[in-house]
């Protein structure tokens, strides 16, 4: 099950690609087909297989010789990893494994156009919303405690957004409101407290390396899609271990 599920992470995460470099520019995510950026040839199915075509080409576009960008086979790899760690804490429950890794590939594209372009597109948080209310029949669901999570999370970072006066966006916000959603009360809190804590470490780490700047922006986005991850498989464990110590 492991080696299946990383194998669906792979394929998933060369499509999930597709939507970070498309949705920032409204194009279908669908079509055309994939295509060298450079050669602007379009690829076959041999070019497309995840991980695979890059190690068998070497790193290198078949028609142009081109050096293949490192950020393909690293998110399939990634997505592939998180896949298999999902199902695995999960204990491969289909409909929860199911739910969980629709999250986290939506947190995989919205990090990554995040990262790129500064912004969480309104398309990905309408997916994530219309993803929860879809499993609904499936799943059991504590509707307070579901809307005390949004509330809590949601509030904070509004909150933070108006205080800031820019130094943090609505998308963050509404990112926050939605996570909150899917994780409850207080997991929410705790996912937000962790991607603060995730974001200040990284953040002093990279000024120290003089990589980043003290008036540079660094985008939340990926913070808080990795606390959601944290917090969606080990949040009651930390909550748990938090708790023995008051």
């Amino acid at each position: 099950m492991l080696i299946v599920t990383f194998g669906l992470g792979l394929i998933i995460g060369s499509f999930l690609h597709v939507c970070v470099v498309r949705i920032p520019k409204g194009k279908s995510v669908v079509y055309p087909p994939s295509a060298c950026p450079h050669c602007r040839i379009t690829l076959r199915p041999l070019d497309l297989m995840p991980l695979l075509s890059f190690l068998l080409l070497k790193g290198k576009c078949r028609y142009c010789s081109s050096p293949i960008n490192l950020r393909y086979p690293s998110l399939e790899l990634l997505t592939g990893l998180l896949f298999a760690t999902t199902a695995y804490k999960l204990d491969y429950s289909i409909v929860t494994t199911i739910q969980a890794v629709l999250l986290i590939s939506a947190l995989i594209v919205i990090s990554f156009i995040d990262l790129d372009h500064y912004i969480i597109p309104d398309k990905m948080l309408i997916f994530l919303l219309l993803t929860w209310i879809a499993f609904l029949p499936f799943t059991t669901v504590d509707y307070l405690n579901s809307f005390a999570g949004l509330a809590a999370a949601g509030g904070f970072f509004l909150m933070i957004t108006l205080i800031s006066k820019g130094g943090l966006g609505m998308g963050d916000s509404k990112l926050a409101a939605v996570l909150g959603l899917y994780l409850g009360w207080p997991n929410a809190l705790l996912a937000m407290f962790l991607a603060c804590f995730l974001a200040g470490f990284v953040g002093i780490f990279l000024i120290l390396l003089k990589i980043k700047s003290p008036k540079d922006i660094i985008p939340f986005g990926p913070f808080m899609a990795w606390a959601a991850f944290i917090t969606l498989l080990w949040g009651d464990q930390i909550l748990h271990w938090y708790s023995s110590f008051l």
